[in-house]
């Protein structure tokens, strides 16, 4: 495996003729090959299809064709399991959907096709996203490359821990409350959420509507960039996709970042937070200070109902999302004497625990006589929360913040306290709320046993040139650009 697995080192060398698209996927192969059955990170491979397309890259390099508009050429990339992949499956980790085979694209993926990516596989995830562990998962749990003992987070944990291991160079996940962020910062790898509507969701399976976007997970900042150039713009096919162009995020990388404001929320550097990542984040501040970034004090005041608005709202959404699975248009299927014990029969033997738990919550605070008490009541609070991040933006042009509160935990360690796995997203969940992006970068070690630590930028909605711009800096003044751990 080439020690540099940027785009642009690897890239170049493909053009140049001293590496081909089928040496640089058969290095991913090969680690897949050796690794994937003990990390379980990927759910499904076709390397004959894979292969198939690396062929077609490297006879149209050798034809001499004009690929100056292939921003991804060769680049292995896998996909997270509920976004759709035209003839392959797309199970979102559940029984409810293990036959499913996907009908079409989503429109990310085909923009990837276009951009010339090598579609290498399918990669785990909690079913239907909910979860942030990856230890929901119909097909097993995932493990995390840096100590197969831990959890490589969620609900993206399969996207992080292949980018991580090298199981390819880039993957798409989901972020709904930190799914991109949170696994990122866990298998130490750099995870970006885009801004709400920035990125089409057509294809992605909906957990909650409002909250939901998909973002790329790379090796490097400057490869999550050239993923989000790819896979960013206007799409017709999803309403919620906003008309603003995509831009080249690459441009704006390497540039001076003396005199731009990085706020510190106070309420996110509390007690509870592990003492090796509040010094990890502490070190990450004064490098940022000697690269000429002015450090701010602010607060985010409704920052403590983040939580249950969180889980109030997308448990709502999650509750009318999947409705249609019901057993009778498609999926999993138990025959009742009714529609009723068809129903019944059918949703209780084709979800698991996590997601009747949220369907169950989500139908509860809709359900009559609760509706305003809960539901009403968290989108209110969530636009305090919005205008708070409004207010410190007024002041700030990012801000800097954990990715999450402790380095990756054992698996089973926090499985039977549904309260506990949720309070992992405590840094991340705002993000989503509000509609701001958002990116995770290395940013350290812990020390015994050794895991990686995440640093999270935050910044204005649709304003990731910026965002990247620090990350980018930042990157490049550390030694967190890491190898393989395996």
């Amino acid at each position: 495996m080439n020690k540099d697995l940027s785009f642009h080192c690897l890239q170049n060398q493909m053009r140049a003729g001293d590496l081909s698209a089928q040496s640089v996927l058969q290095g991913c192969l090969d680690r897949i090959q050796a690794h994937n059955s003990s990390l379980n990170a990927l759910i499904h491979l076709d390397a004959e299809d894979a292969m198939q397309q690396a062929v077609q890259i490297d006879q149209a390099i050798q034809r001499g064709d004009n690929l100056e508009n292939k921003p991804l050429l060769g680049i292995p990339v896998a996909i997270k399991d509920n976004i759709a992949q035209l003839d392959q499956p797309m199970t979102c980790a559940s029984k409810m959907l293990r036959q499913f085979i996907s009908p079409y694209d989503a429109t990310v993926t085909r923009a990837l096709r276009e951009a010339g990516a090598v579609l290498v596989g399918r990669a785990n995830l909690d079913e239907f996203a909910m979860g942030s562990s990856t230890e929901t998962s119909f097909h097993g749990v995932s493990r995390n490359p840096w100590d197969k003992d831990r959890i490589p987070g969620g609900s993206s944990g399969g996207s992080a821990a292949a980018v991580s291991a090298a199981f390819c160079l880039g993957a798409l996940g989901s972020d709904t409350g930190g799914s991109i962020r949170q696994p990122a910062s866990y298998c130490g790898c750099v995870g970006l959420k885009p801004s709400y509507g920035r990125v089409s969701r057509f294809g992605l399976t909906a957990f909650a509507s409002s909250l939901d976007q998909i973002g790329p997970l790379t090796l490097k900042v400057e490869d999550a960039a050239r993923m989000l150039g790819v896979i960013a713009g206007h799409d017709p096919k999803d309403s919620t996709s906003v008309k603003a162009p995509s831009e080249d995020y690459v441009s704006g990388l390497g540039h001076d970042i003396k005199g731009m404001k990085i706020g510190l929320p106070s309420e996110y550097f509390v007690e509870g937070l592990d003492p090796e990542v509040r010094g990890a984040i502490d070190g990450a501040i004064k490098t940022l200070e000697n690269l000429g970034a002015l450090i701010c004090p602010i607060s985010l005041p409704h920052t403590e109902f983040a939580i249950a608005t969180y889980y109030v709202i997308c448990t709502a959404e999650a509750s009318a999302n999947l409705a249609r699975f019901d057993g009778i248009r498609y999926g999993h299927r138990e025959e009742g004497k009714d529609p009723l014990e068809l129903y019944n029969r059918t949703r209780g033997s084709g979800f698991g625990e996590e997601v009747k738990r949220r369907i169950l919550l989500g139908t509860y605070v809709l359900s009559s006589g609760y509706y305003d008490a809960y539901y009403l009541r968290a989108q209110k609070v969530r636009t305090l929360i919005r205008q708070d991040f409004e207010r410190a933006f007024e002041k700030v042009d990012l801000m800097l913040t954990p990715t999450v509160p402790s380095t990756a935990f054992k698996l089973g360690e926090k499985a039977s306290d549904p309260l506990q796995m949720y309070l992992t997203d405590i840094f991340t969940i705002s993000a989503n709320l509000v509609g701001n992006c958002g990116i995770s970068i290395p940013c350290g070690f812990s020390e015994n046993p050794r895991l990686p630590i995440g640093l999270q930028l935050m910044g204005r909605p649709f304003e990731e040139q910026k965002l990247l711009q620090v990350a980018y800096a930042y990157e490049q003044a550390t030694q967190w650009k890491m190898e393989p751990p395996l």
